[in-house]
């Protein structure tokens, strides 16, 4: 029995580590177009200190991602955030983010102390709709404005880079809408109960980009990269692939196939052999984005930064969406980084935003320095300084979401021996992709079982 899976980010990953260990006599071979796997999970080099380039954390609440970190033997390297402590830039200065749930304040008093909010917000009770809303629409009609504005917005801007006022609050904040007719008095109950959760994030010594090696190596597959996969086609006994450059094509036959590959390349290959799964995936938008990694002499700050970052709300019209300061958050950081460096982040790019990411690097850099001189009197120049660029590396989860991940579901299941996972279903959190693949790898393995394989 031979599996291709088709994408070599942390979804494919995933699903070849799950069928490698349920089932270690198939045939699995990973299809990666890039020339390298781990798709937004990237380690790379800012000042001779080697750090995330992309995805730097994990939700730590979720169990899927730890569990496949102690599967593929880094337990001992997991580690959770040194200071959660965040600030929101608005009004002209850095002011301390108080307690919410995705933007909605559970602690009114230090809400207000913070001058986030021009007035404490009052909260009408309001039973939710019977269907979709946008995120926006439903919290300023219960909360007001100005807590999408200053508090929802950066926070949403900087898990999905999109808007609040698109995205679905079904998929994209489940946790708002599980707050209850009453938001401020949800919240309340659900930081209490939150309090007895258990931090909320993990890393890993050296990076979360060390995870995908791991899981590469764990799975037992075959990894090829530089391995497009220009065309699928359904046999009479499995899968014809179509893979490579025009000048070298090379066919692969196989007997199932997951696709972990972005949307619209899903879309793409999937126009054939599930038309109406492929119809929906076109209709989920990415989002572009980019990040410039800095390390700053810590002379250039007028003092030294305080807590892991602070996010921006698009209201206040700045380049940049958040700022992490990776010395402060992650230890391993800052002892590599020693007492004279500062190894932090700047987040740039939302949905639309596309004229901002058309800068080259420079560009985004000066960009992200002049918000940062602004912000905390940032002085002096870099001692080095890196753009990674996401292209279309978030699907928005817009009003409606849910029901095409149900066409897509739909579609999918009425094809034997074909599974999707990624980013572009039930969440963009690596746990929560983890879970994607795992269910992938799950269901074929019933489908093997139901034909005696």
């Amino acid at each position: 029995m031979r599996v291709a899976i088709i994408g070599g980010g942390i979804a494919g990953l995933a699903a070849a580590q799950a069928l490698g260990q349920a089932r270690p006599d198939l045939e699995i071979v990973v299809l990666e177009g890039s020339d390298r796997i781990g798709g937004k999970l990237l380690l790379g080099s800012v000042g001779g200190i080697t750090v995330d380039l992309g995805a730097e954390s994990i939700l730590a609440r979720r169990p899927e991602g730890t569990d496949l970190i102690d599967a593929v033997g880094l337990s001992d390297r997991l580690v959770h955030p040194a200071t959660t402590s965040a600030g929101i830039w608005t009004h002209g200065a850095v002011r301390p983010m108080p307690p919410t749930v995705m933007g909605i304040p559970s602690d009114l008093d230090a809400l207000e102390k913070s001058g986030i909010i021009a007035d404490r917000p009052q909260s009408l009770s309001i039973p939710r709709p019977p269907t979709d809303v946008a995120v926006a629409d439903f919290i300023a009609e219960r909360v007001g404005s100005d807590i999408v504005d200053r508090l929802v917005e950066p926070l949403l801007g900087g898990v999905y880079a999109g808007h609040a006022s698109a995205l679905s609050l079904d998929a994209a904040a489940p946790q708002i809408a599980a707050l209850g007719d009453d938001l401020l008095a949800g919240a309340t109950r659900a930081r209490a109960a939150a309090v007895e959760s258990g931090p909320v994030f993990a890393g890993l010594v050296g990076g979360i980009g060390r995870l995908p090696e791991a899981v590469a190596a764990a799975s037992g597959a075959e990894i090829r990269t530089n391995a497009t996969v220009r065309e699928m086609t359904r046999t009479d006994d499995g899968w014809k692939l179509v893979v490579g450059p025009t000048t070298a094509v090379e066919v692969i036959d196989v007997d199932a196939v997951i696709v972990a590959a972005p949307a619209p390349a899903a879309s793409r290959l999937l126009s054939d052999a599930a038309p109406e799964a492929a119809f929906a995936l076109a209709a989920i938008e990415c989002a572009s984005m980019a990040v410039v990694t800095f390390a700053m002499p810590g002379s250039a700050f007028p003092k030294a930064p305080e807590g892991s970052g602070f996010l921006v709300p698009p209201v206040d019209g700045k380049s940049i969406k958040a700022v992490t300061y990776s010395s402060n958050k992650w230890e391993w950081v800052g002892k590599e980084s020693g007492e004279e460096t500062v190894v932090l982040r700047c987040s740039i790019g939302r949905a639309k935003e596309t004229a901002l990411l058309q800068r080259d690097d420079a560009g985004l850099i000066d960009l992200a320095l002049a918000d940062l001189r602004e912000a905390v009197g940032l002085t002096g120049d870099p001692i080095d300084a890196v753009v990674t660029r996401w292209g279309g590396g978030l699907p928005q989860y817009t009003v409606g979401h849910l029901d095409r991940v149900a066409t897509i579901d739909a579609g999918i299941a009425a094809v034997p021996g074909l599974e999707v996972c990624g980013a572009a279903y039930r969440g963009v959190g690596i746990p929560a992709v983890i879970a994607s693949a795992q269910g992938a790898a799950e269901r074929l393995l019933v489908d093997f079982g139901k034909m005696g394989l």
